[in-house]
């Protein structure tokens, strides 16, 4: 009898762990499909949403949610446990983000157009947070500490979530474009210093007057000019030294990507070793490298000093196209990667989405993303560009796209890291309220604002 008591305990035993194997392999099956559905479909819908007023964000987002506990299960995260590992991931999508936007801005930094992005990246960005530190103290109750950490996290933008409003090729200068694009570059970076003060209030390891001490804007200021200068020599000398290479000695022939790749890693972690502000050290290396490109190419475009693009890359060793030779596939290698962080990221904050939505409609949220959204927004760009030469109709636009993503999901991803848990807890169903808002109303409103703009500019 115990014989056969126990030889139906191994069956069930083994019935049970290949029914758990079967549903393993059902889920991981489950994801090749899903993912590989997903990319195929969006790479063959991305020219008609270029046509819609949906952005790609937005549809990213919405499959993470139908993926997440909500319907499929199949994308399950728990933020408190997982922020370490989501934080990584999230970092690097950031810096692939900052680079290619970097590569995007083609003009000399000594032009009278980088004054615009610079109101917007610095000006603006510390307008906002005061103005979203003093709301969220007075209005949404909040002690200071939290109330400093939420602003910081609020306050980057992003304009990669909506592709009407960046830059479209490298050289445009439209003012509205390059404003939005070149903030979103810059205010990125210049979010950490006021994140760590907050982290620090929470902690208690400073006093809100302390935080507001000289050695804060000392310390901001290094971070600053350390990581844009790091940043941009190592961007010129690589760009240079590849270039030399090719044109002189016919070597350091490689792929592209790995230069991008590697350009972008050494950037940060020289950065991080000069303890500068990371993220602006990878923008300026993008920037650096356009620059010299833009340089050695004379009054010519990126692709018309390019030219035919030859099979056997006989253009990278040519003396008169070997800077943009690089620039332009470094620029098409970290598009391509710009796209799949952007599905990456937003397919995370959806599964997130779909573990909490029901916290998200309260009054806090509601009232956070209008002030933000529809006062202390605009307030700060109108400040910050008192007496400059942008159009009213640019102006407009500025106040209104102050777009919130993979920034203000990063910086939540780190306070969950380092802040105290009661302190941070609190804080994810805004900031993850105020991003989905921001990816859905700037992603509906990009297109036809953007293409109205358009037809007044030709029509002008």
């Amino acid at each position: 009898m115990l014989s056969v008591i126990g030889t139906l305990g191994a069956s069930r035993r083994a019935a049970l762990l290949n029914r758990s194997h079967t549903k393993a392999f059902m889920t991981e099956t489950m994801w090749f499909l899903v993912v590989g559905g997903v990319l195929i479909f969006m790479g063959l819908a991305s020219s008609t949403f270029r046509r819609l007023p949906i952005s790609t964000a937005m549809c990213y987002l919405a499959i993470g949610f139908v993926l997440g506990p909500g319907a499929a299960h199949l994308l399950t995260l728990d933020l408190a446990a997982d922020a370490t590992v989501l934080r990584r991931i999230t970092e690097v999508a950031m810096l692939v983000f900052l680079f290619a936007i970097g590569l995007r801005l083609r003009v000399p930094p000594t032009d009278r157009i980088w004054i615009l992005p610079v109101r917007l990246g610095l000006v603006a960005m510390v307008l906002t947070v005061a103005a979203l530190t003093l709301f969220a103290a007075y209005a949404l109750g909040l002690t200071w500490g939290p109330a400093l950490l939420l602003a910081a996290m609020l306050a980057p933008t992003d304009p990669v979530l909506a592709h009407d409003v960046q830059v479209e090729t490298p050289g445009d200068i439209d003012l509205l474009r390059f404003s939005l694009t070149g903030e979103g570059g810059l205010n990125d970076g210049i979010a950490l210093p006021f994140a760590l003060l907050g982290i620090a209030v929470c902690r208690f390891e400073a006093t809100p007057t302390e935080a507001l001490h000289w050695s804060f804007a000392f310390q901001a200021a290094w971070g600053i000019a350390g990581a844009l200068a790091s940043g941009w020599l190592l961007g010129a000398l690589s760009v240079r030294l590849v270039a030399y290479l090719r044109t002189c000695h016919g070597e350091a022939l490689g792929p592209e990507g790995f230069y991008a790749l590697g350009l972008i890693a050494l950037s940060y972690g020289v950065a991080e070793l000069l303890h500068t502000y990371a993220f602006l050290a990878v923008f300026a290396a993008g920037l650096a490298m356009r620059r010299v490109e833009q340089k050695t190419s004379g009054g010519k475009s990126a692709r018309e000093a390019v030219g035919k693009i030859d099979a056997d890359d006989v253009g990278a060793a040519d003396p008169r196209r070997a800077h943009a030779f690089m620039a332009e596939r470094v620029y098409g290698f970290t598009i391509e990667l710009e796209r799949i962080a952007e599905v990456a990221i937003m397919l995370i904050v959806g599964a997130v989405l779909a573990t909490m939505w029901r916290d998200l409609f309260t009054w806090r949220a509601a009232a956070l993303i209008g002030a933000l959204f529809l006062v202390l927004r605009p307030a700060a760009v109108e400040l910050s560009l008192a007496g400059s030469h942008a159009a009213p109709a640019q102006r407009q636009l500025m106040r209104w796209f102050g777009i919130r993503g993979v920034g203000s999901f990063y910086y939540l991803l780190y306070a969950i890291e380092h802040a105290p848990r009661d302190v941070a807890a609190p804080l994810v169903p805004l900031v993850i309220a105020t991003i989905t808002a921001s990816v859905i109303v700037h992603g509906i409103t990009a297109t036809p604002l953007m293409a109205r703009y358009q037809r007044t500019r030709t029509n002008s």
